[in-house]
């Protein structure tokens, strides 16, 4: 989670703006992709559209088949360590397990080109899936998937590919009870189901990131959730 902070703009790292320059820049970027992306989705009959005030989200059901969820199920259990955030361990706010899957597996570059073309965001912009596991009493309290100007993340990350632009998540299973993604700000709870892709979009419809889109994993309480994540950025990460 990157926690609500004043905003203290800095210069740049690596030769990447950080401060203003940074801002104006990427909310340029987050309008253009917010458009693009958007309308695609819109287009699209596999998709549903969430309807929800103050933000953009959609759901596509039945994304991916038992079989696919099942393999990624058990790739999950491979990779899986305590979860960090931006590469720092904060167990009282995410005390999941988690891991990045290989990129370089035929298996996961097809998967991985699936959500690429949903989206219609150039693959270089998308960060390594990521794979979740949550068991009973696991969380991750409510944060935001963008990254807070003046925050540690913002001066790690933006180098790395700029702000985060949209979310895709997928539920691999049905979890017996508890597990719901909730959007606090929004008031809505959406319940695991197997192979059903959840997406936003960070920002608003002007480019700027959403507080609305506040989100946490909340605990499980019988049984195991598995999900995977992945976020794309305004420029090619790297």
């Amino acid at each position: 989670m990157v926690p609500r902070a004043a905003v203290v703009l800095s210069g740049a790292v690596d030769g990447v703006a950080t401060g203003p320059d940074a801002l104006t820049s990427d909310s340029e970027r987050l309008k253009r992709i917010g458009r693009k992306v958007r309308a695609r989705l819109d287009r699209n009959k596999a998709v549903r559209r969430i309807a929800v005030d103050n933000a953009e989200m959609w759901a596509v059901p039945r994304f991916l088949d038992g079989v696919t969820c099942g393999r990624l199920m058990t790739i999950i259990e491979g990779v899986a360590q305590p979860s960090t955030i931006h590469d720092v361990e904060y167990a009282r706010i995410r005390s999941s397990y988690s891991g990045d899957v290989d990129p370089a597996d035929p298996f996961i570059r097809a998967l991985q080109q699936r959500i690429d073309d949903l989206f219609g965001i150039e693959p270089a912009c998308g960060e390594t899936i990521q794979g979740q596991r949550y068991r009973p009493g696991q969380e991750f309290l409510p944060h935001t998937d963008w990254f807070w100007p003046g925050s540690p993340a913002w001066d790690n990350e933006m180098p790395r590919g700029g702000q985060r632009s949209y979310t895709a998540m997928v539920f691999l299973n049905d979890v017996e009870a508890g597990g719901e993604t909730e959007f606090t700000e929004l008031g809505i709870a959406v319940t695991p189901r197997a192979g059903t892709l959840l997406a936003w979009n960070n920002a608003d419809p002007d480019g700027v990131p959403n507080e609305w889109t506040i989100h946490a994993g909340r605990p499980v309480t019988r049984g195991v959730k598995y999900i995977i994540t992945k976020w794309y950025r305004t420029r090619p990460f790297r």
